[in-house]
């Protein structure tokens, strides 16, 4: 993996020249990388003995323009390479019983940001353009990306006359259901670690037959991206046995309000025809029907004691 040879080629470089602490931290570097990741400057500069300073020095020495470059390195080369158990190994280790609530919404929260300050604004309006211009819009997630492909093509299809989300029983029925995939169309694939090699052969497939290829994954060096037209890139956090898909779901979010405004009369037709079925089938609860439900369950419970004051 080229970002493994470059990180650890200038280590081995300048091991030489380094002090001290720069060689305990080096040291650390290369035992660990895989706790390192997962770590600030701080907590970094900690397990090194040295300072944060130190720690955001000796990022700057090896050639990253500061520690975020650097610790991004490092998550790319754990990327693929822990299993589930590794995972929560590396989680649970650092996170004490009581702080994993705080701990895990603060993450969530910081992969959001993360997100917005590096999403490419002209990429997303890209995506949008694609999405509208295409004759049918294909959706694909496998495994823990299949609910937010679920979730995507829900609202695609309040807002757009021909989406198919692609079914991933087995990977020939994959392919069965891509088949008439053609210039016209459009395939959203929706892809984050450990990446799934059928997402991947079925953008390459859909990438083969001419079509537009949209990917939501979590790197520009992720695997899907090579055969992609537009990406989005959104942070996940892969430090546990689940995969925190929080950022992914924003951009997802995001798309759709986008679709949305650009379609804005046609959606709203749309809905109130919707907002007539859904009446006339009695798809959901009216706030009548609520009320009379809640006034039941009081009479009854008021029959019930009186039943009680008699015995």
């Amino acid at each position: 993996m080229q970002g493994e040879e470059s990180l650890f080629g200038k280590l081995n470089r300048l091991y030489p020249k380094l002090s001290k602490g720069q060689k305990r931290l080096a040291d650390f570097v290369m035992k660990h990388y895989d706790k390192a990741a997962f770590m600030t400057a701080a907590e970094l500069g900690r397990e090194a003995e040295v300072s944060e300073s130190t720690t955001v020095r000796f990022a700057s020495l090896l050639g990253y323009s500061g520690f975020p470059e650097f610790h991004e390195t490092l998550e790319e080369l754990v990327r693929n390479r822990l299993n589930s158990i590794q995972r929560m190994e590396v989680a649970y280790g650092q996170i004490p019983q009581s702080g994993i609530l705080h701990s895990v919404l603060s993450s969530d929260i910081e992969k959001i940001k993360l997100t917005m300050e590096h999403m490419d604004p002209e990429e997303f309006q890209k995506a949008v353009d694609i999405i509208l211009n295409a004759r049918t819009v294909y959706v694909l997630g496998i495994r823990s990306c299949a609910p937010l492909a679920e979730f995507l093509s829900f609202y695609l299809h309040e807002i757009l006359k021909d989406v198919r989300l692609v079914s991933t029983n087995s990977p020939t029925e994959t392919f069965e259901q891509m088949i008439r995939i053609e210039r016209e169309d459009v395939l959203i694939g929706i892809s984050f670690p450990r990446y799934s090699m059928r997402t991947l052969k079925a953008v390459e497939f859909a990438h083969n037959r001419g079509a537009k290829v949209i990917t939501l994954t979590d790197s520009m060096h992720a695997p899907i991206n090579q055969s992609s037209s537009c990406k989005l890139i959104a942070r996940s956090d892969m430090a546990s046995i689940v995969d925190s898909l929080t950022a992914p779901l924003s951009v997802i979010n995001a798309l759709v309000v986008a679709l949305t405004m650009r379609k804005k009369d046609e959606v709203i037709r749309t809905m109130k025809l919707m907002e007539e079925i859904w009446n006339e089938y009695q798809v959901y609860s009216s706030e009548d029907e609520i009320a009379a439900a809640f006034d039941v369950k009081a009479m009854e419970e008021d029959s019930e004691e009186k039943e009680k004051g008699k015995r």
